[in-house]
């Protein structure tokens, strides 16, 4: 886990371009209803707005939410590493899904003209995002980025 702002600031960057590269891929390809390289390309032309809106909610609002629910409610200081990191990547996964689904719709009635949609396409995004988020989160996005931030970034390396 990050010891400091600036250490914080590093992974999110690396988590949000993973998380947020795969879930721009995944969107589409439920949009156009199947995974296909026009899927691919669309969802890289619509990362880099996506990836800067991504980064925004979780500094600015996811972060602050999952780490002031699971200190307050769920872990203490004394608990493992593991569950810390569990409660706070849940968290983080609910309150991004919750953010990004909006986005999404958003978007999508950007491109459609069918602002009319947007919170029910919001609320059928929501379920669609998490069940593909949390274990993307949880089994790869999460050890994966971990792994990688402490190797370029050893403990102690990053200085606040």
């Amino acid at each position: 886990m990050p010891q400091n702002k600036r250490e914080s600031l590093i992974y999110t960057v690396m988590m949000c371009f993973v998380m947020v590269l795969w879930m721009s891929f995944y969107n589409v390809a439920l949009q156009q209803g199947r995974f296909t390289l026009e899927a691919l390309a669309a969802g890289w032309l619509g990362f880099p707005f996506a990836y800067v809106v991504g980064m925004c909610c979780d500094w600015f609002v996811a972060s602050r939410i999952a780490k002031g629910v699971a200190f307050r409610f769920l872990v203490k200081p004394q608990d493992s590493v593991l569950k810390k990191v569990l409660c706070i990547s849940c968290g983080m996964v609910v309150v991004m899904v919750v953010l990004m689904s909006l986005y999404g719709a958003c978007e999508g009635a950007f491109h459609t003209g069918n602002w009319a949609g947007v919170p029910g396409n919001w609320l059928v995004n929501i379920p669609r995002n998490f069940i593909m988020a949390l274990p993307l989160q949880l089994l790869l996005a999460g050890p994966l980025v971990r792994r990688v931030f402490r190797a370029a970034f050893p403990e102690g390396k990053v200085l606040a």
